[in-house]
């Protein structure tokens, strides 16, 4: 069984969300299960400067308006053999993969166009898929150009949707700049309140549709969390399906993160996790107090993941002793605040601006707790990550969040199946409650807390669980 998978990201060279961690780990999930996967994404610099190129497989005398481009067969490393769709004229740029530059109708269609003729015509060596798996609206526009191609032998499709509040929409004027077929504009198809939307086009041409949760897929086909799509989504309800992300356990594996100057497991849990805190509390400029309880935020400063519910509460976490290091960004306020409450209290509040990696990797084995106050989240995979590194989330039940968390109850206490703390009104107060519940217990019951702390650490949220659900769906499509 061929796949194809198409994307805009790849971890860790083109990263903005958790869809680049996906495409780094679960092809090749999917080829240990023993399905044949290849990539298809931009030739982005980052990417073209590791790449390891064998041949041209397509020549493009002018994209979409965008110059002459080539498909490329190339490795990079980490990865599975990877086409490279290189278009100097759209992704040759020094920007983030969705900075706006007024072309990225363009840009994105031509993403979808090229997968779409790889899919129905093969490449130089005759690879043809018999699945073509696409992520999110950059590459949504595939099963209707392959749809709407006349071709009666076509392979299969499946659309994850990664995060439905993007969506990819635009004026109907560009319709012809981006090659898209007239008959695609119609109600049940490309037409959105008389624009385009790249999204719902694709949700409505695909064989298979799914997403990155069995939560979330309930919740998108509801008014609050379905962004104006959940017409469409509760119409192909039967094609749709939740799977959930797993964790890379060669990148996010704390006894043996080379990002952590101590790495540790359950067995040494206490000690070494505590040296590692006392590392971070120094590098983020806290004081050095390993009793003082540690909140972190790994986050894009955005409204739907909440983070304005936190900095209300964060004078609150002060009094009860508490310390909170952020790292992120996005919303200049969100920013400002978090600036403004780090420097109102040195020593108990820290913020990088920005990501990295590897202090990502420090945050979660430093942190006693993970706030992940979404409102909305497909799947979530920092509380994943801050699990394995025996860091309880206190996080929004909602979407992925509801799916991987089980909260601290009396019940779930007894039986040993709590890891973390959910709270569900997306209110500031109510995350102040739960974060109540959690200086409650880090202060009085250490036993308890160190026991929640490694049944989190012993959660199996594997890529290869997922990467068995996806081989099971593409044969279904296959009849096998």
């Amino acid at each position: 069984m061929k796949v194809l998978h198409a994307a805009a990201e790849l971890f860790p060279y083109v990263k903005v969300g958790g869809l680049a961690d996906v495409m780094g780990a679960l092809p090749q999930a999917l080829s240990n299960e023993g399905v044949y996967v290849r990539l298809l994404l931009p030739a982005y610099p980052a990417l073209m400067k590791v790449a390891r190129i064998y041949g041209t497989h397509a020549s493009y005398p002018d994209l979409m308006g965008g110059g002459s481009a080539r498909l490329l067969l190339a490795d990079v490393p980490g990865s599975v053999p990877i086409y490279l769709l290189d278009a100097p004229g759209y992704f040759n740029r020094d920007c983030g993969p969705y900075d706006e530059w007024g072309d990225n109708h363009r840009r994105f269609s031509a993403l979808s166009w090229v997968t779409a003729q790889l899919a129905l015509n093969g490449d130089a060596e005759g690879m043809r898929p018999d699945v073509v798996h696409l992520h999110d609206w950059q590459t949504a526009l595939t099963p209707v150009f392959m749809s709407l191609s006349g071709s009666a032998h076509r392979p299969k499709t499946v659309l994850t949707i990664h995060n439905l509040a993007y969506q990819g929409v635009f004026p109907q004027y560009i319709l012809d700049e981006i090659w898209l077929p007239h008959e695609a504009f119609h109600l049940n198809g490309a037409e959105y309140f008389g624009k385009i939307n790249y999204l719902k086009a694709g949700l409505a041409y695909t064989d298979k549709i799914t997403t990155v949760s069995p939560t979330y897929a309930r919740e998108i086909q509801g008014k609050e969390g379905g962004y104006t799509l959940e017409g469409i989504l509760q119409r192909r309800s039967k094609d749709l399906v939740g799977i959930l992300n797993g964790v890379d356990e060669l990148v996010w594996n704390p006894s043996k993160d080379p990002h952590l100057q101590t790495p540790f497991n359950i067995k040494n849990l206490k000690l070494n996790k505590g040296y590692n805190k006392k590392a971070f509390q120094r590098e983020m400029g806290l004081n050095e107090d390993e009793n003082a309880q540690l909140f972190g935020i790994v986050s894009r400063f955005d409204a739907i993941k909440g983070l304005d519910l936190v900095i209300p509460n964060i004078d609150y976490m002060v009094s009860l002793g508490a310390q909170l290091a952020v790292l992120g960004r996005g919303n200049y306020d969100m920013e400002s605040a978090f600036s403004w409450a780090a420097g109102r209290h040195p020593g108990s509040v820290a913020t990088f601006t920005g990501y990295d990696e590897g202090k990502a990797h420090r945050l979660m084995a430093a942190s006693d707790v993970l706030l992940v106050p979404s409102r909305s989240e497909p799947c979530g995979l920092t509380q994943l990550y801050a699990m394995r590194y025996g860091a309880l989330p206190v996080a929004r039940k909602t979407g992925g969040l509801a799916d991987t968390i089980v909260d601290v109850t009396s019940e779930t206490l007894k039986d040993g199946t709590a890891t973390g703390f959910l709270f569900f009104d997306p209110e500031s107060w109510r995350l102040g409650e739960a974060i109540t519940r959690a200086v409650s217990l880090y202060k009085n019951e250490p036993e308890i807390w160190e026991k929640i702390q490694t049944n989190a650490m012993a959660q199996h949220f594997t890529w290869t669980r997922s990467a068995k659900q996806y081989a099971k769906l593409y044969k279904s499509l296959l009849g096998q």
